[in-house]
């Protein structure tokens, strides 16, 4: 695989498409434009009638260009790469270095494209594929663009690596509600590919996302604590809170019986949702336990009175349900 390295030295995990994927969408493409060229000229015919053979041409050629020309840049610049032909072969065009096209190269590659395949039926652009390490045509060449997979074989995603131990919860009452999407995604990049950085570019770039993410935070990065394993700490938080979250729904979404209770101890007595939910949480031994919405309930010997003389001053719902406290 020919490997795409940016400016900071971040290897790109794209793999440039081989010839005989490029035909094939090349085919498909070509298709798709050949038949809407003819049925647009039908149409210009049906129209232009009563013109005479200058105006004919002219519209001639403007249809050529519009459709031909034009299509497939207006695809490519509104789908960021990806015509109809990629997006079935699975491709798509993107800069050199990963990042999506615009007009300008949408530009280059169809103008240039004219010449290398609609004028030389696809034969300039083959060799120029084949001769060019990484499969590009002239107009990749000079629109600086290079057509890569998308679809990939499955492989083993990268993990995150782990904080040090003596990191791990330090950073639990930090505030990360402010901080975005993408900057996780950029710290996440970093930390699994920091390995294959150079010392000093990785240093650089610890210490630009350690200072985007204290000033998102709020808090400054600790004294003595490594930019590299700060980020590595603060992600194993985030991670551990999303844990948490996933779980604290899980248990919220079990299933009930049909008198409203969840099932457990108290479910089966005949009696209503309010009580079976309160024993629920209780444990024989004493000690406070955290019942099922996160909140201390007492033991049996205290707890069972209480629930039978209010039960007897407040005649219980009709319907079974017990409003949440």
């Amino acid at each position: 695989m020919s490997e795409l390295v940016t400016g900071d030295a971040v290897v790109l995990g794209l793999r440039p498409a081989k010839l005989p994927s490029r035909a094939l969408a090349l085919a498909i493409d070509l298709a798709v434009v050949g038949a809407a060229f003819v049925l647009v000229s039908i149409g210009l015919a049906i129209a232009t009638a009563s013109l005479d053979e200058a105006a004919l041409a002219a519209v001639s050629v403007a249809a050529f260009l519009l459709v031909l020309v034009g299509g497939p840049i207006a695809v490519e610049t509104l789908s960021h790469g990806r015509s109809l032909g990629k997006l079935a072969c699975g491709l798509r065009v993107v800069r050199d270095d990963g990042g999506p096209i615009r007009f300008r190269h949408a530009l280059v590659r169809g103008a240039i494209g004219v010449v290398e395949i609609l004028m030389t039926f696809g034969v300039g652009a083959c060799i120029a594929s084949l001769v060019s390490a990484r499969g590009r045509r002239l107009g990749d060449v000079f629109a600086g663009t290079l057509v890569v997979r998308e679809r990939v074989p499955a492989g083993r995603a990268a993990a995150v690596p782990p904080p040090p131990p003596w990191l791990v919860g330090r950073f639990a009452g930090l505030d990360l509600s402010a901080v975005p999407e993408s900057l996780w995604l950029a710290v996440r990049q970093y930390l699994t590919r920091m390995h294959q950085l150079d010392a000093q570019v990785g240093w650089s770039m610890a210490e630009r996302l350690s200072g985007e993410l204290a000033e998102r935070t709020g808090v400054p990065v600790p004294e003595g604590v490594p930019a590299g394993a700060y980020l590595a700490a603060v992600v194993n938080e985030r991670q551990a809170r999303d844990a948490r979250r996933v779980f604290v729904a899980a248990q919220g979404s079990a299933p009930r019986d049909g008198r409203g209770a969840r099932g457990g101890l108290g479910s089966g007595d005949g009696r209503g949702g309010s009580e079976g939910r309160a024993a629920s949480g209780v444990v024989v031994g004493g000690d406070p336990v955290v019942g099922g919405a996160g909140v201390a309930v007492p033991a049996v010997g205290d707890a069972v009175p209480a629930m039978r003389n209010e039960e007897s001053r407040v005649p219980p719902a009709a319907t079974g349900f017990a409003p949440p406290a």
